[in-house]
């Protein structure tokens, strides 16, 4: 099922703007040390666990870091402890964003969330204010050359997905929450690694914006990347390939 994929457009990915290795790790030990308190420290058996060690491994993070943050969070007491946390609001344009945190300190991140959406015209609201503008869905994304559109659809969809979105750079396969691991199993099995899988916040329907309001609205994006807390952050945006790419360079 060939078509123009929109996830890189409703989703700002923690990643997508950091220009330092370090912070990139940072995040993804986190996630990995969370994914292996919640469950067994093994990934074979942990399917959160062997995501975050996927994507660390996607982002060239030594095996020795990834083995070390996993002893440290199943240790005795050693290493943080992180909460998940959720702050949902609007940013210019109207536009509903979803930000996911891992924490150590509520307040810290409160505050430095806060601040971002202040300082560049958007505003923080309750828990479950625009939430039910998404759904949580499972995303899996494959290499566009992983093979044919019409493969990678009958492959996903006998694995249990909603539906697939091909571009000339990459497939992205949807699926519910629950059957995430299960489908991404099979598609891996059948064609490879994904580059990525994730629950992801997808918008019900999305805004229009034009490009002065963009970039206020990335400058938002980039001022909540500062944070090492921010794992993720969604929103419901559409706007021009060519504006996304000249702001996202």
């Amino acid at each position: 099922m060939a078509g123009h994929s929109k996830f890189k457009n409703i989703m700002h990915r923690k990643g997508a703007q950091d220009a330092k290795r370090a912070k990139v790790f940072t995040r993804l030990i986190r996630e990995i040390q969370v994914a292996a308190r919640m469950g067994l420290p093994d990934p074979e058996m942990n399917p959160r666990l062997k995501s975050a060690v996927a994507a660390a491994k996607s982002a060239n993070m030594p095996n020795d870091n990834i083995d070390r943050a996993i002893k440290r969070a199943v240790g005795d007491g050693e290493g943080e402890n992180f909460e998940e946390i959720r702050y949902e609001g609007y940013g210019s344009g109207g536009v509903a964003i979803i930000v996911e945190a891992l924490t150590d300190n509520r307040n810290r991140t409160a505050s430095e969330v806060r601040a971002a959406f202040t300082k560049h015209g958007g505003s923080l609201g309750e828990t479950n204010s625009v939430s039910f503008q998404f759904s949580r869905v499972g995303a899996i994304t494959l290499p566009g050359d992983c093979a044919d559109p019409d493969q990678v659809f009958e492959i996903a969809l006998e694995a249990g997905a909603t539906d697939v979105i091909s571009g000339p750079d990459s497939h992205e396969i949807t699926c519910a929450p629950d059957e995430l691991h299960t489908v991404r199993a099979t598609v891996e099995e059948k064609l490879g690694p994904p580059e990525e899988a994730a629950l992801v916040w997808k918008p019900n329907s999305t805004v229009e914006i034009e490009e002065g309001v963009i970039e206020k609205l990335f400058k938002l994006f980039a001022a909540l990347d500062e944070s090492d807390d921010v794992q993720s952050v969604s929103a419901n945006y559409e706007a021009d390939d060519s504006v996304l790419a000249r702001l996202m360079d």
